[in-house]
């Protein structure tokens, strides 16, 4: 007979078990025997894990996404009872919209007081239930093993998503003797569904058929590996693709097929021409409203062809006429072994034109201003130059991530880490935080001054980590996505959107991260170069025309070949 360990030892090997090396993690008193275990298990002879102390339980959830989207590996979080577990609730959501494997332990009251109202008590799988892919209470020691490994399995297979673990404290301290499992199997639970050939050979006659085909390429290429496989599938039929945000770089931005970004504020090309080819082959991606705009009119004329691993996406949003639910690891060469090869330069041209008004419109003007205060765009452009598409990009959410998608470059894969679903504000300081743990890539995070003070007290998990990084506050002393609705739909009623900032030199000096401050365009290319050069965290200030709108646009449940390329206020 082995020896017997505390519950909360046996958490430490269940989570070695699962290939475990960084833990983003708050203590407090219903986690402080794990925390006490983990002590062992983050220094010498028996480390195993790296922990990254944060400083706000919301943080540690989506610097574990961060880490999750950058590495393809599970992110995991380990918080207290109470508000440390309510605090995490924030990334569990935006995990789940966003597909993103996370695990999330958090301690609780011992089983004997639950239901009393004890200190710190909240029912954590109840809250925990409507937005993860799986919540579970560890009651006993001698299910942790068990758990875990199920809990990682849920996380990570099929459909990827958040999976939370409420611990309650007397499984952590009570004694077991540790047995390792290994769960592969849920009864259930069809993590990769049996690919139907009858469908995969519709899909190809369809495809075989089209004149005018174009694919929708979502992050579901990524989260199935099956980049390369979605490359001959393109090349083979010669179908020009359009990417959603959370799956730019499942795509290279050079390749000569990818015609663009999808969605309210994406490519104009590639929006309008949804509403003229006669075959749409959505692959991975779920038609958010904000790639769709009004359904009703959307795609009409086309046949509908939808590749997803979850069948729950189908026919939710747009009806398909053929739907071949599996992963699009084997959906995708099985489709392309029955095509055809095809020449459709004729269709493809047509979005040339489409795509150079866009430019001389939009793109010019927004990454090469001839006057004027700093853009938004023309310091995406500068980073994106700088780092010659070797970056790693990570968004806040508002103007700063619809102008960085938009301008930066995505040669390599897993290189772009966003709040896509939620919209969450003060996901990118952490999420970055957890993007450097899983790569040796430069990580840039782009922020408004608005996002920038939701998360500001990560600079102190920065400092403390000298996580490298390089932070782009692109400061226009607005709520700025907020402000140009107001201006565009609200009769420029600028209700609450206005900014009273902090000195951020003052900020960034407290924590002695080094810093600068942009304000001419002539200083902005060397500034970049500086901020790039430094080792370690960087925070690098532009200040940014406060009117400064994101375009093209398409208005909120208007029809997608609506879009804006001016403002008409």
């Amino acid at each position: 007979m082995s020896e017997k360990i505390t519950g909360s030892e046996a958490l430490m090997l269940a989570l070695k078990n699962e290939g475990v090396k960084t833990i983003f993690g708050y203590p407090g008193g219903s986690i402080m025997p794990v925390y006490d275990a983990l002590y062992d298990y983050t220094r010498g002879q028996k480390k195993v894990f790296d922990h990254i102390l944060v400083r706000h339980e919301q943080a540690a959830a989506h610097a574990a996404e961060g880490y999750a989207r950058v590495s393809g590996r599970v992110g995991v979080a380990l918080v207290t009872s109470g508000p440390g577990a309510t605090n995490t609730l924030t990334g569990v959501a935006d995990a789940m919209l966003d597909s993103t494997p996370i695990v999330v332990i958090a301690g609780q009251v011992p089983i004997t007081a639950l239901g009393t109202d004890a200190f710190q008590e909240v029912d954590l799988v109840g809250l925990a239930q409507p937005i993860a892919k799986w919540s579970y209470q560890i009651r006993h020691a001698e299910d942790i093993a068990w758990a875990v490994s199920r809990a990682f399995y849920i996380a990570r297979s099929g459909r990827p998503g958040p999976v939370v673990l409420d611990f309650p404290k007397n499984a952590q301290t009570a004694l077991v003797e540790f047995k390792p499992q290994k769960v592969d199997f849920v009864r259930s639970y069809v993590a990769y569904p049996k690919l139907d050939e009858a469908a995969v050979r519709r899909a190809a006659e369809l495809i075989n058929q089209a004149k005018k085909p174009m694919a929708l390429v979502g992050q579901g290429v990524e989260l199935g590996h099956a980049q390369g496989e979605l490359l001959k599938f393109l090349e083979k039929a010669d179908i020009p693709a359009g990417r959603t945000m959370l799956g730019l770089s499942a795509l290279p931005s050079t390749h000569p097929l990818n015609v663009g970004m999808l969605g309210m504020h994406g490519n104009y090309a590639p929006n309008l021409k949804e509403q003229e080819c006669d075959v749409l082959i959505a692959i991975g991606m779920r038609f958010s409203d904000r790639v769709t705009g009004n359904t009703s009119t959307y795609a009409k004329q086309a046949k509908v062809i939808h590749l997803d691993i979850d069948p729950s996406e189908i026919d939710k949003n747009v009806k398909a006429d053929v739907a071949v639910v599996a992963d699009c690891k084997e959906s995708l060469p099985a489709i392309t072994a029955l095509l055809q090869p095809a020449d459709h330069t004729e269709w493809r041209e047509s979005f040339v034109p489409l795509a150079a008004k866009e430019r001389e419109k939009v793109i010019e003007p927004a990454i090469h201003p001839q006057e004027g205060p700093l853009l938004m765009g023309e310091v995406v452009n500068a980073v994106a130059e700088a780092t010659q598409g070797d970056a790693v990009l990570v968004t806040d959410v508002g103007q700063n991530q619809l102008f960085a998608t938009r301008y930066f470059k995505y040669p390599k894969n897993r290189s772009i880490c966003t709040s896509g679903g939620l919209g969450t504000m003060g996901y990118g300081m952490p999420a970055a935080i957890g993007a450097t743990f899983a790569t040796d890539r430069t990580v840039c995070c782009f922020m408004g001054d608005g996002g920038f003070q939701m998360c500001i007290e990560e600079l102190g998990t920065i400092m403390e980590q000298q996580a490298p990084v390089k932070m782009i506050l692109m400061n226009n002393n607005y709520l700025g996505n907020v402000r140009q609705w107001q201006d565009m739909f609200w009769k420029r009623r600028k209700s609450f959107t206005r900014m009273m900032n902090p000195c951020y030199e003052l900020i960034a000096r407290g924590y002695n991260i080094p810093y600068e401050a942009v304000t001419e365009r002539e200083h902005l290319a060397a500034a970049v170069q500086r901020m790039l050069d430094t080792k370690g965290p960087y925070i690098l200030e532009c200040a940014i025309r406060e009117d400064d709108n994101v375009l093209p646009m398409t208005p909120p449940g208007m029809d997608v070949d609506n879009m804006m390329l001016e403002v008409s206020v």
